[in-house]
C-alpha cells in the first residue's frame, strides 16, 4: 500500500467574518425534553478553529493511512504552521516531493512518520530525505 497521502490545500478567506447560530445548551443524544428552552447565540467558526490566521491553512485528506486517528478520506484539516512540532503531534510533512499527514514519533534523535492504519508502514526520516514539517493539524472537519 502507498505510504503517502495527497493533500489539497486551501487558504483562509479573512475578508468575511461570518457567524453562525450556536445553541449553547448542548444537544442531547438521548431523548429530547420538550420543556428545555435553548439560548441562541452567535458563533464564529474562524474564532473557534483558527488561533493564528496568518499561519493557518486547510487541506483535504486523500487516502486512508490515518483512519485510526479519525482522519478519513475527504476530511478537511485545519493546519497551523506557527505551532512547534513535537512527539505524537499529527503533522503535515513534505517528504521527497510529496505532502503527507502522519503522527510524528521522535525516538533517540530519529524522526518517524507513523501512520494510524495497520496496513501502512512507518516511515523513518533520514538525512537522505528531503523533509520539512510544514504544519501541525489542530482540528478536523467531517461531513456526516
Amino acid at each position: 500500500m502507498k505510504n503517502k497521502s495527497n493533500l489539497t490545500f486551501f487558504s483562509i478567506d479573512a475578508s468575511e467574518n461570518k457567524q453562525t447560530i450556536f445553541i449553547d445548551t448542548g444537544i442531547s443524544a438521548g431523548f429530547p425534553s420538550p420543556a428545555d428552552d435553548f439560548k441562541e447565540n452567535r458563533i464564529s467558526l474562524d474564532k473557534e478553529l483558527i488561533k493564528n490566521p496568518e499561519a493557518t491553512f486547510f487541506a483535504r485528506v486523500s487516502g486512508e493511512s490515518m483512519t485510526g486517528a479519525g482522519l478519513e478520506n475527504n476530511d478537511l484539516l485545519v493546519i497551523d504552521r506557527s505551532l512547534e512540532p513535537s512527539h505524537n503531534k499529527i503533522a503535515i510533512c513534505f517528504l521527497d516531493g510529496e505532502f503527507t499527514v502522519k503522527r510524528l514519533k521522535v525516538k533517540n534523535n530519529t524522526v518517524w512518520l507513523q501512520p494510524e492504519n495497520p496496513n501502512y508502514k512507518p516511515i523513518k526520516v533520514t538525512e537522505d530525505n528531503n523533509f520539512v514539517i510544514w504544519g501541525i493539524v489542530t482540528n478536523v472537519i467531517k461531513k456526516v
